[in-house]
């Protein structure tokens, strides 16, 4: 396969074949089941494009400054210009590609980031809290759990996945399912410059046929397939508990190695590559990298599991001194289980989305529920052979690298504030009844509850899947419109002083405008990735870097102080992030029918957020949103 580098240390393609007449899912060798066909991502208009970025732009800086950035953008556009010509790159571009921004939006969004993983980027999955009595509960849940992980796991590799279908603005529409077949074959591979986003590749290589276990901070190898058969639940019941054993009395217990992985990613890549001087280390480090997924058994926090506490020790492990070395970050799937109940999935975001992650989950936590725990009755494997520990030999150079990672991970858990809240007045449904889009309607709920907390509107970045093309991830949705912020104004300022009608009007002109860019965004016309697309086209002609990628209001616009996504479930589980700048709020909301559970985010040394005031001030804007329905005909 053409466009593919092979990395022989792990048997893997490293990127994919946009060239063959065959079409692949990225990063599986399985070809796309004829049945899904889903067409590319158009390059949008550019005029159509900078007209968007004006006006998003224009009530978000100052006057004197939108002046200077207004007489730029008319010249980066203006007929015959760079504009044009970067635009006709692109356009060959994606005659050539199966999605022309995919790897530029990879890069920028995920590979490039130096930032460490946790809390800066990885979203976990909260699980609902289970009643161990015992650590053997916790054995057999985790147990139960790998099973319904081995089930899914023969459903993607078998392509019986329903293909999935879009809702709301994109009803009916057959999305592209790539992502789902990232979820156990994929590896982020740190770099000193910039990360590789390794994928497995069967023909090459037999696809891993082991997980790996984490207890204690040590890491066990545990072979879920033998004889051609996935271990049963009866079976992977006694490895786990053998690795529990193992784990507490292990004669030797090995430097907690997973801690670098929390690290900046290029502090890690340079741990990596002392380490890889050694072949034990390559050998584990190997197994590691091509496991299916990691089982985290985790120590009791002594915390109350509220579910804020829940959250945070999802996102960080509760730092050196609880389980924050019991991880390994670069794995995209992180099955953490708790012996205190405490159960969630942390996750490496670049192969996949939140709606991919979500779908996994709640068909494990389905199939577990329709599928009792079957420890008594499955037939077992008569000489299971021993789980082996990773061994690794720890170089004079690693150590002070693994007192700064720990420094640095008790620090993030320190500067992490963090808050869920449950809105119990109303939820979907009555929204619904408004004849309003709930997305819509929180999302000018979250701007109102800015703007009442910090008198301004700023840059906001909403989640838009594009998976109705091929290989489409996201774009951005700008929520920070004009209209949300004069509702803002209206409801927060008083002035001008206008009837409970007049507000009515702009709360509906709000959500139309959030309604008609998100319509935008899903059909691929969104404005970021199209600028995105352009700048990088410049940078790849090797030309200086345009004007207007250097302005101060582009910088401005890409720094998204709200950070926001809708992450619906199903299930009793909940998702939750950390903030994407230093001065920002992650704000991630899951609409129920009668109740809207949001999970915001901000960082303690910032003396501009505070996690539990801004929530606040969105519970008033929610309550007083409601009651303005209410006085015009509609209410709970």
């Amino acid at each position: 396969m053409s466009g593919l580098r092979f990395l022989p240390s792990s048997g893997c393609y490293i990127g994919s074949d946009s060239q063959s007449k065959c079409q692949f899912w990225r990063g599986s060798n399985q070809p796309v089941p004829e049945t899904v066909i889903v067409p590319k991502l158009p390059v949008p208009d550019l005029q159509h494009t900078l007209k968007m970025y004006l006006k998003s732009m224009k009530h978000l800086v100052p006057e004197e400054k939108f002046k200077k950035t207004k007489a730029i953008v008319e010249k980066f556009g203006a007929p015959g210009g760079l504009g044009e010509m970067l635009q006709q790159n692109l356009q060959q571009r994606s005659e050539s590609k199966t999605n022309w921004v995919y790897d530029y939006w990879l890069e920028d969004m995920y590979l490039n980031n130096r930032l460490a993983l946790p809390v800066n980027s990885s979203p976990v999955i909260v699980l609902p809290k289970q009643n161990f009595k015992t650590d053997s509960d916790a054995i057999r849940y985790a147990a139960h759990l790998v099973s319904a992980v081995l089930e899914y796991k023969t459903v993607l590799d078998t392509h019986k996945l329903p293909v999935d279908h879009g809702q709301g603005q994109l009803a009916g529409i057959p999305l592209c399912m790539g992502q789902y077949y990232n979820l156990f074959t994929s590896y982020r591979l740190p770099g000193l410059k910039k990360d590789t986003l390794v994928a497995q590749q069967s023909c090459v290589m037999p696809e891993p046929e082991h997980i790996i276990v984490a207890c204690k901070n040590q890491f066990f190898v545990l072979d879920v397939m033998i004889n051609f058969r996935h271990l049963s639940e009866k079976d992977l019941y006694t490895q786990l508990e053998k690795i529990r054993k193992m784990a507490d009395g292990e004669e030797q217990h090995f430097p907690p190695i997973g801690l670098l992985t929390s690290d900046g990613r290029t502090q890690w890549a340079e741990a990596r590559n002392i380490l890889i001087r050694d072949s034990t280390n390559r050998d584990s480090l190997d197994m590691l990298e091509r496991c299916l997924c990691l089982v985290c058994l985790d120590e009791p926090s002594g915390l109350p599991l509220t579910d804020t506490n829940r959250a945070c020790l999802m996102l960080h492990g509760g730092g050196p001194g609880g389980n924050g070395a019991n991880r390994w970050y670069d794995k995209p799937m992180q099955f953490v289980i708790g012996s205190d109940g405490c159960c969630g999935v942390v996750c490496e975001h670049s192969p996949f989305e939140g709606i991919v992650l979500v779908q996994c989950i709640e068909y494990l936590l389905k199939y577990m529920k329709g599928s009792p725990c079957k420890l008594q009755r499955a037939a077992s494997v008569s000489e299971l052979p021993a789980p082996r520990p990773l061994r690794w030999k720890s170089s004079p150079e690693i150590q002070p690298l693994l007192a700064a990672s720990a420094d640095k991970l008790d620090r993030l858990v320190k500067n992490l504030d963090l808050t869920v809240f449950k809105f119990t007045k109303y939820g979907k449904d009555h929204i619904k009844r408004q004849r309003m889009s709930p997305d819509a309607y929180i999302q000018v709920a979250l701007q109102s509850a800015y703007y009442r907390y910090h008198r301004k509107a700023v840059s906001t970045y909403e989640s838009a899947s594009i998976r109705r093309f091929q290989d489409g991830r996201v774009d951005n949705i700008r929520s920070a419109t004009f209209e949300a912020l004069a509702f803002s104004k209206a409801m927060t300022d008083g002035k001008p002083k206008l009837s409970d009608e007049e507000r009515l009007k702009l709360l509906k002109d709000a959500i139309k405008a959030q309604t008609n860019y998100t319509v935008l965004a899903v059909a691929g016309q969104a404005i970021d990735n199209h600028l995105l697309g352009l700048r990088e086209m410049a940078k790849e002609l090797r030309m200086e870097t345009p004007e207007i990628f250097t302005d101060d209001t582009y910088t401005a616009s890409n720094h998204f102080i709200l950070s926001t996504s809708q992450v619906p479930t199903t299930e009793d589980m909940f998702c939750c992030y950390g903030p994407v700048v230093p001065d920002g709020y992650g704000a991630c909301y899951n609409p129920q029918p009668d109740t809207i559970l949001f999970s915001v985010s901000s960082f303690s040394d910032s003396d501009q957020t505070c996690s539990h005031m801004f929530v606040k001030h969105l519970e008033v804007c929610l309550l007083e949103m409601e009651s303005l329905c209410c006085k015009n005909g509609g209410g709970v």
